[in-house]
């Protein structure tokens, strides 16, 4: 298996972002700049306030809704020159932090402003990469000239992990950032922090507030000449609300006495929204009332879908006509409009009132339109609203889209979505939607049981035959779940069979489909290596896993390819390779942090490996600390090869503390698999075998390990031991003549195999083939820091290490830099072997560098791209591992160990 170690883990960079974490187009009107009515009024006294936030590194223009926010800085940026201004409008979605970072992104790009290269690209919309904000801040703190940064609508981020993000850019982007956050509420940024130091500019509520002269001028530009005291008491009903006034003058307009009207309305306690009704909404045609009732169920719409609403096709002119008249309909641009916010919420429950049971066949208009689109999501959604699952269900599965459950990208969203579909829907797209619910559960029994309701009505439609294009992606899709399947139950001939017929299937589904969900063979592959890796068939498990991995990076593809890297980590490490599986795993680690998806995000395997090399350099606390790490990952893909891997680690790591009765249980853990798997079995053999011998139950040990199967070399090695522990060293060494795992398997394989031989050769007499063999496998694990062995072989090996020779090729790694060879000279001369503390990893030494440097916590973080709770994390492992309490003790005995 030499040759798998050649494998590359690094692939070409990802393409610039085209569309946003839920996989639809960058809605670029949120990139631009609102354009300003013909009846705005320019307030000079705001916008020479808002020029003072080119001082400071935080403006904030907080005022309640219609008090005139975004236009007043969208006519301050307007008129502005130097620095460069990006725009950027948050929605429903803004909340989520993989879509507020993917869109902040976008808007720099669309701004002209030039990112780090590797600042990364936001996959998930819930989630986002910690070192994204870290790079970000670090490419805007070397800018000559400041980025200025709007952010409308920031109320709608209500998410505290967002807020902490964009304030950390903030605050490490320097004289480079000035950010103007436009909000209803109060952000959950630390502003008395800045209000104390100074750095804060505030436009508040009660400064938008219209003055009466100022009012005055807005009436004049809508026509209405008032006196001073009917402008006067029209700013204290509406306490000068430029929304309330706005709306007072557009009524007011059309009244034939518009004085009159003014002081009848000023009389009246009518709420706002019974304003808008009567004199907004209502002054419309019926035609025009009638579109605006049933779009108010819409964020953003156009004409087409307005017109597929209103089944009428003149919703075009009409939406251009309301946008031009201020009547509350706001031009996006590119053919695409949303209803202020407010006067929605308002048309929506009249809508309920005035013609209750037409919101749901609206959703369903809309869902319908949606999907023809190709919007897939909203489509979901409204679909949903409208209580209409066969329909939901059947454009999630046409559109070959049942990986979603499992990519990770939008699974929450999915199952969230489909976790209010009842019982009742039948058919084949709600019993798969419910089938890949389940099995997303890792409920195999109840996941194929809907499996097989949807194969039936498949069979029952017609449509279940491999040469009929009608459900083809249905039943594409009935192929993915039977590989995942198949993969939970440890079955690799039912998982070959169901991969062969879904390769046969693929040339019935249009090619379309196909690429855009590239997904669906990085899953299908994944779920297939991973079964065959069970059944320890690993040449065939590396080809399809390699063909994942090796594959062009993709947010879409992200988990099975960490998955997959984290499997061929699993085969390096079982064939001794410590170094190609720690990359592996590492690498696996990094594919879902470069796209900002969940950690530990897959099975949480790459994690398991990097705790068995950890464990293997005699790391404990580092391996512990791992295997808390993996033990949190999702129960989807907890199949066999997992919890066998995490059953295995745990009963090594007991046995490394000196628990042998927990290792003995950790090890007694029944995996259900409908085939064996001959490693796990294997290696559970040798290291409950290892606990009995450490319990004294040498004949118990010597038996476990009787009969295992040679072509495990790392088990025959391991047994191989077993056997000459328990005083069989004829057996243990006739056993490693027929295996030879040298030149066949890495170094935890082969210096375990020189071990055994030396001691056999120590306990024969033999001291000089003894030390030999001592000093190749010293020789051997050097380069790969492989310890545990050696500390497994004490005491026989002691006296060994004492020798000049073997002392050297032990020293600074094994052996304490401040231990004497027992030539008779030392000054230790009965001195046992010190193993080292702790390796630093090569992150806690870049931390350790730092830290020399006199860096503050938030200054390395910036420095490394990584969050201040990753570096505080870091030094507390570096405090643990070099025995130290504080920072300065830590660099001085970095230095004592040279390790500065």
């Amino acid at each position: 298996m030499r040759a798998l170690t050649g494998f590359a883990e690094e692939g070409p960079p990802p393409a610039p972002p085209v569309a946003d974490p839920h996989g639809d187009p960058f809605l670029r009107t949120r990139f631009i700049v609102p354009v300003c009515p013909v009846t705005f009024l320019r307030r000079e006294r705001l916008t020479r306030h808002l020029d003072q936030s080119l001082r400071t590194p935080l403006t904030m223009v907080n005022g309640a809704a219609g008090a005139g926010k975004t236009l007043l800085v969208a006519d301050w940026v307007r008129r502005r020159q130097g620095a460069p201004v990006v725009w950027l409008t948050t929605d429903a979605a803004g909340d989520a932090p993989g879509m507020f970072w993917a869109y902040l992104l976008q808007a720099l790009r669309v701004a002209g402003v030039p990112l780090p290269a590797d600042v990364g690209v936001p996959a998930d919309a819930q989630r986002v990469s910690p070192g994204l904000p870290a790079r970000l801040a670090a490419g805007l703190s070397d800018r000559e000239q400041p980025v200025i940064l709007v952010l409308d609508e920031f109320d709608r981020v209500t998410a505290p992990v967002i807020a902490e993000q964009l304030e950390f850019v903030l605050h490490h982007a320097g004289p480079g950032l000035r950010l103007v956050l436009v909000t209803r509420t109060e952000p959950l940024l630390p502003l008395h922090r800045y209000r104390a130091t100074g750095e804060l500019t505030e436009i508040r509520d009660a400064e938008l507030a219209f003055t009466p002269h100022e009012a005055a001028e807005l009436m004049e530009l809508h026509g209405l000449r008032l006196p001073p005291a009917a402008v006067r008491a029209l700013v204290d009903r509406t306490r000068g609300w430029a929304a309330g006034l706005r709306l007072c003058a557009l009524a007011a307009v059309r009244s034939p006495d518009p004085e009159a009207y003014l002081k009848d309305f000023e009389a009246d306690r009518s709420t706002i929204a019974d304003f808008l009704l009567a004199e907004v909404l209502k002054r419309q045609d019926p035609e025009t009332q009638d579109l605006l009732l049933r779009v108010s169920l819409l964020d953003r719409f156009g004409p087409e879908l307005a017109n597929a609403l209103t089944r009428r096709d003149d919703a075009g002119a009409i939406l251009a006509r309301l946008s031009r008249d201020n009547a509350f309909v706001e031009h996006l641009g590119h053919d695409t409009y949303r209803l202020h916010p407010l006067f929605a919420e308002i048309l929506r429950a009249h809508l309920r009132m005035r013609r209750p049971g037409l919101e749901t066949g609206l959703h369903r208009r809309a869902a319908e339109s949606l999907r023809r689109s190709g919007s897939l999501a909203e489509a979901l959604g409204h679909g949903a609203a409208a209580g209409d699952w066969e329909f939901t269900a059947a454009a999630l599965i046409d559109d070959l889209a049942i990986g979603q459950f499992f990519t990770g990208l939008r699974s929450d969203a999915v199952t969230g979505l489909f976790s209010r579909m009842g019982q009742e829907p039948r058919g084949p797209a709600p019993e798969l939607v419910r089938a890949a619910r389940e099995l997303s559960r890792s409920d195999l029994v109840s996941g194929m049981t809907h499996l097989r309701r949807a194969e039936q009505a498949l069979e029952e439609s017609g449509s279940d035959a491999e040469d009929d294009d009608t459900g083809a992606a249905a039943r594409l899709s009935c192929a993915l779940l039977e590989v995942l399947a198949a993969r939970l139950a440890g079955s690799p001939a039912k998982a070959e069979s169901a991969s062969e017929a879904a390769g046969r299937l693929r040339e019935k589904v249009p090619g379309h489909l196909l690429a855009r969900h590239p997904e669906l063979d990085a899953l299908l592959l994944t779920h297939l290596g991973s079964a065959q890796l069970w059944a320890g068939r690993f040449e065939e498990a590396w080809d399809a896993l390699s063909t994942v991995a090796g594959a062009a990076a993709q947010a879409v593809t992200a988990l099975p390819r960490e998955d997959s890297l984290g499997r061929l980590a699993l085969m390096d490490y079982l064939n001794g390779w410590l170094s190609g599986a720690e990359r592996k795993a590492r690498a696996a680690i990094a594919e879902t942090e470069r796209f900002g998806l969940p950690q530990p995000s897959g099975a949480g395997v790459e994690r398991l490996v990097l705790a068995a090399v950890a464990l293997d350099r005699d790391e404990l606390g580092q391996a512990r600390s791992l295997l808390d790490a993996a033990a949190v990952s999702p129960p989807a893909l907890r199949d066999p090869v997992t919890e066998a891997g995490r059953a295995i680690v745990t009963a090594r790591l007991y046995l490394a503390q000196g628990d042998a009765k927990a290792a003995l249980k950790a090890a007694d853990c029944e995996i259900p698999a409908d085939v064996s798997s001959p490693w796990a079995e294997g290696q559970t053999a040798v290291v409950a075998a290892a606990a009995h011998l450490a319990e004294g139950r040498a004949d118990t040990a010597a038996d476990l390990v009787r009969r295992l199967p040679e072509e495990q070399l790392a088990c025959a090695v391991g047994a191989a031991g077993i056997q000459l522990a328990a005083g069989r060293a004829r057996a243990a060494v006739h056993l490693l003549d027929r295996v030879h795992p040298e030149g066949r398997t890495g170094p935890a394989v082969t210096v375990r195999a020189a071990l055994t031989r030396a001691r056999a050769a120590d306990e024969a007499g033999d001291r000089a083939a003894a030390g030999r063999l001592v000093a190749r496998a010293l020789r051997e694990a050097r380069g790969e820091r492989l310890r545990r062995p050696f500390v497994e072989a004490e005491p026989w090996i002691r006296p060994h290490l004492r020798s000049e020779e073997l002392h050297r090729l032990a020293r600074g790694w094994l052996i304490d830099r401040s231990a004497q060879p027992d030539g008779g000279q030392g000054r230790h001369p009965h001195r046992a072997p010190l193993l080292p503390m702790e390796e630093l990893s090569g992150r806690e030494r870049d931390v350790l560098r730092r830290l020399a440097q006199m860096m503050s916590t938030e200054e390395i973080a910036a420095d490394l791209y990584v969050s201040v709770n990753t570096v505080k994390t870091h030094l507390k492992s570096i405090y643990r591992k070099l025995q130290v309490n504080r920072r300065g003790e830590a660099v001085r005995r970095a230095r004592e160990l040279k390790l500065l």
